[in-house]
């Protein structure tokens, strides 16, 4: 999660406490810059150029690679590609690399692939991946002969390598290299490139796996003290916080030092990685591309290479696919999900999402059943904190007469207080132990829903897309297109606020029905339209389960004999006690 995104979750986490708290009422008080050609980026298309000069000198330890000295006649080029259900590879003679992939089962727009919307094509021209650097007389470009070939298999051989490719099931590439004897030095092997999405809520960014003594830790290079966070920030706020991209580099590079167990360059819903590798290494090198045509920073692309200590013989395992739950996994990457330390959370409720999905084929629908499987499972807390601050409510007019007659007196104001709280068998703390309960569920959902690849072209009812803003009349309306679900959402949050008991004052109580509304329209209002069909849903539930209270409240009131109408039940008669303390 990015610094952005984090500061949207506290505010909101905060809105959710402030709403909460105004229910509980009062207690008494106790580098350089490099000139590049500018060209058009294209989602999921790599434009780095792993050749180009670095803005920051490539450590000893990773070495490039050895240019030939003596000009010699080019063999022809030959191509060869590898295909399979998922995944479909063009691999080069030149290099024994490959050079494009294109992911079969994702169209590049929204709708169905086909030849008028192709599917999208992971671009690895100018960084392919499985470039090989820095062994003595074998240029990076070498020319290969094919020594065999088949649907999922390629063999590239010269005098100084063997190189075997396979394409393997859940969108994996394995490749086998066998050195000559006489060769034996460090060496960069490239894992190609990706590029930003088009999509105002996309992400570019690196992970990799950093081993250490005691088995190593995931590392989320946007974040903390990596060498590349600068360069990874996104968004209007530039990067480090600077407004617009003045003084940085074209095409930054740095380089990551420690063994790695992988490697992952990914945007928002797309990876492609080296997964693991039978060598060890000493690190890596990252590549980053801003766009140079914008005046604000905003990095383009990404590509990387990783540093092997000799060139032994080695077998590594590439993914060049989607940044799914499932599949990642599988691999021992499943933290490049990044839902960090709400993983244990989020795991669960994408199984679950994808469950509901699998019985009726619409994400959202899937979503919609998701929310009443979690407010059915809170039904419990969250019954007991409304009718908790029921009971507090209905308390006030007590709890005011103890602060006015013993306001000189704040331990004999406590005492009183708590006797009446032993005596009506109510625990202040009741409200709020739920809804902090459900806080890192809400903060799971955010990144569940925020990021899955499975909501991508995803449509339901006049929504195009659930991971995009609904944008209607995008033409014609402002601040990006008409967007109606937060627009709904914001009302449902104005009228929850309205049913929630409230102990407080009713001037509180009318800031909250009008600045929460406010505050959330303002932050949903370009996030992906899937949080906002969540967030709307379960104020429809929370309505529901407060109405319901109500009901019965009012029944058993009736019941005792007592002449209560339903507004009553929200907010108790005004006593001239309370009139002459507002006062």
């Amino acid at each position: 999660m990015n610094t952005k995104e984090k500061i949207i979750v506290f505010l909101l986490v905060l809105g959710l406490i402030a709403s909460f708290w105004y229910g509980r009422g009062q207690k008494p008080s106790v580098s350089g810059r490099e000139r590049v050609p500018a060209s058009a980026a294209k989602p999921l298309s790599a434009s780095v150029d792993a050749n180009r000069a670095a803005s920051t000198s490539t450590p000893a330890s990773c070495p490039s690679s050895t240019a030939s000295a003596i000009e010699a006649p080019r063999a022809p080029e030959r191509k060869v590609v590898l295909e399979n259900d998922l995944l479909k590879l063009e691999l080069s003679s030149r290099g024994a690399v490959v050079k494009r992939a294109t992911l079969k089962d994702y169209a590049r727009n929204i709708g169905a692939v086909s030849e008028e919307n192709p599917a999208i094509v992971f671009d690895f021209s100018s960084s392919p991946l499985g470039t090989i650097e820095g062994i003595p007389g074998l240029a990076a470009d070498a020319d290969y002969e094919v020594e065999s070939s088949a649907s999922n298999a390629v063999v590239f051989v010269n005098g100084k390598l063997k190189r075997t490719y396979r394409l393997e099931g859940g969108y994996r590439l394995a490749l086998k290299e066998d050195f000559a004897a006489d060769v034996s030095a460090p060496n960069h092997l490239s894992i190609g490139a990706i590029a930003m999405g088009a999509s105002k809520n996309d992400v570019l960014s690196i992970d990799s796996w950093q081993v250490d003594s005691k088995g190593g830790k995931a590392i989320h290079h946007g974040e903390g003290d990596s060498p590349f966070k600068p360069f990874l920030a996104t968004g209007a706020g530039g990067c480090s916080g600077a407004p617009n991209a003045a003084g940085m580099p074209a095409v930054a590079k740095a380089f990551c030092p420690g063994a790695q167990k992988y490697v992952a360059l990914k945007n928002r819903f797309f990876v492609t990685a080296l997964a693991n590798s039978t060598a060890s290494n000493s690190g890596f090198e990252a590549s980053i591309a801003r766009d140079v045509n914008s005046q604000l920073y905003r990095p383009e692309s990404v590509s990387a290479k990783v540093a092997f200590t000799d060139s032994s013989s080695r077998e590594s395992l590439f993914y060049i696919g989607p940044k799914k739950q499932s599949l990642l996994w599988d691999l021992g990457m499943k933290d490049v999900m990044e839902f960090g330390m709400w993983r244990v959370i989020c795991y669960p409720l994408v199984w679950i999402l994808n469950l509901f999905n699998s019985w009726i084929p619409n994400y959202g629908v899937a979503i919609i059943l998701l929310t009443v499987f979690v407010r059915l499972l809170f039904w419990p807390l969250t019954h007991k904190s409304t009718v908790g601050m029921k009971k507090m409510q209905e308390l006030q007019p007590k709890m005011k007469a103890i602060q006015e007659k013993f306001k000189d007196n704040p331990q004999r104001m406590q005492q009183e207080t708590f006797a009446l709280y032993r005596e009506a068998k109510v625990n202040p703390l009741s409200s709020c132990l739920p809804m902090l309960i459900q806080i890192p569920v809400f903060i799971a959902l955010f990144n569940v829903l925020r990021s899955a690849v499975e909501l991508r072209y995803a449509g339901f009812l006049w929504i195009a897309d659930l991971s995009e803003p609904e944008a209607l009349f995008a033409g014609v309306f402002p601040f990006g297109g008409l967007n109606i679900l937060p627009i709904l959402m914001a009302v449902t949050t104005a009228l929850q606020s309205y049913f929630t008991p409230s102990a407080g004052d009713r001037s509180q109580q009318r800031m909250m029905m009008v600045m929460m509304p406010l505050m959330m329209l303002f932050m949903f209002y370009s996030f992906p339209s899937a949080l906002s069909l969540y967030w709307f849903m379960s104020n429809l539930f929370s309505i529901a389960q407060m109405w319901l209270i109500r009901r019965q409240t009012a029944a058993k009131q009736s019941a005792a004999g007592a002449i209560v109408s339903p507004d009553d039940v929200i907010d108790p008669p005004v006593t001239r006690q309370m009139r002459r303390h507002h006062s």
